[in-house]
């Protein structure tokens, strides 16, 4: 199937629905820039390694090559989503739940946005999917539960791996540099710190922005009747349109996660910011070499709190932490209330 710009271009404008869900996943896609992709260079701006701005254009450029440099290494992250949900071969149906679902990805992520609370697109995805599905069908047949158990998986991998990560990460750079001149070794933590966030935010366009440009093209399949992306390679102006969307979106209102994660749920020194940088792209690699969904929130914001606990548990401020954890058990609840009304309104409407 073409999937040129200008092929891409003419089906849009000749088809409603797509042109819909087209415009509900750049808002997706926007929404993680400001709510997701800020994750990246948190620590870097709040330990003052870099200023806002730079910081923001550095995510957008690493964010760019996660997505293009591994959609050829493993592109399985990509293809994952349409697995969660069952629709039997009915394309429109399946159209219909995805638009649904991305609805109530934005409502939901400007609300926790606006509360300064950072959260997982992904399985926001995932529950505006089920949610949807189960209006589509009246029932839930349609759910996989076997996909269902590896998101499981994944947000039990990436919070729990990314707090022992972090908590051994810095564990080993604090033995190491025990006998070192801190003013010494701020300078090298700096510049170590903006490698750390390149790496984080190279992963997060790996899981994230693969995500979300496997949802774009899933669109474009099913108004065409194929019902599977595989062996589909992903386009480089995709790739460029993505990795600018999600840029946009972190300079309009990355500033209050980077503030929650970098800031008010741990006081970080340089080193410290290196360390949790470190074990959030560990994990993260590791994540997207297997093909396992994870969360770039969880793995960054448990990796901080890893961090913290080096030094004591009252290091990490449990109000935020408590926020937080409260925001991502009633994603999937919340998101998939949201999609199972907005996919009986677009039935009605399409």
């Amino acid at each position: 199937m073409d999937i040129s710009f200008a092929a891409f271009w003419g089906q849009v404008t000749s088809n409603p629905m797509l042109m819909v869900s087209v415009i509900l996943t750049l808002a997706v896609i926007f929404v993680n820039g400001w709510t997701d992709a800020p994750n990246a260079i948190a620590t870097c701006v709040t330990t003052r390694c870099m200023e806002a701005k730079p910081a923001i254009l550095l995510a957008a450029v690493f964010n760019f090559l996660g997505v293009s440099v591994m959609t050829l290494l493993n592109s399985s992250v990509a293809m994952t989503i349409k697995d969660m949900v069952n629709f039997q071969g009915n394309n429109e149906d399946a159209l219909v739940a995805l638009c649904a679902a991305l609805v109530a990805i934005v409502v939901w992520a400007v609300a926790a946005w606006y509360f300064g609370i950072p959260t997982s697109e992904s399985h926001a995805l995932i529950a505006g999917l089920s949610g949807a599905a189960i209006a589509l069908q009246n029932s839930f047949r349609g759910i996989n539960g076997s996909e269902w158990i590896k998101v499981i998986y994944g947000l039990v991998l990436s919070a729990v791996l990314g707090f022992i990560l972090g908590f051994l990460v810095c564990r080993l750079t604090t033995f190491l540099c025990r006998n070192m001149d801190r003013r010494k070794t701020d300078g090298f933590f700096k510049s170590a710190q903006i490698v750390g966030a390149s790496m984080t935010a190279f992963m997060h366009g790996a899981q994230d922005g693969q995500k979300f440009m496997g949802v774009l093209i899933l669109g474009v399949f099913l108004m065409n009747g194929q019902d599977t992306t595989a062996g589909v390679a992903l386009p480089v102006w995709m790739m460029l349109l993505c990795s600018v969307v999600m840029g946009i979106g972190t300079s309009v209102g990355g500033k209050k996660i980077i503030k929650s994660v970098g800031m008010d749920m741990v006081k970080l020194e340089k080193y410290q910011g290196f360390s949790a940088d470190i074990a959030a792209s560990a994990c993260l690699l590791l994540s997207s070499l297997f093909g396992i969904p994870v969360s770039t929130t969880h793995t960054k914001t448990t990796a901080i709190m890893g961090v913290g606990a080096v030094k004591r548990i009252s290091a990490i401020n449990m109000r935020v932490v408590k926020d937080m954890v409260l925001t991502w058990v009633l994603t999937f609840p919340g998101c998939g209330i949201i999609g199972f009304l907005m996919a009986k309104l677009f039935m009605a409407i399409f």
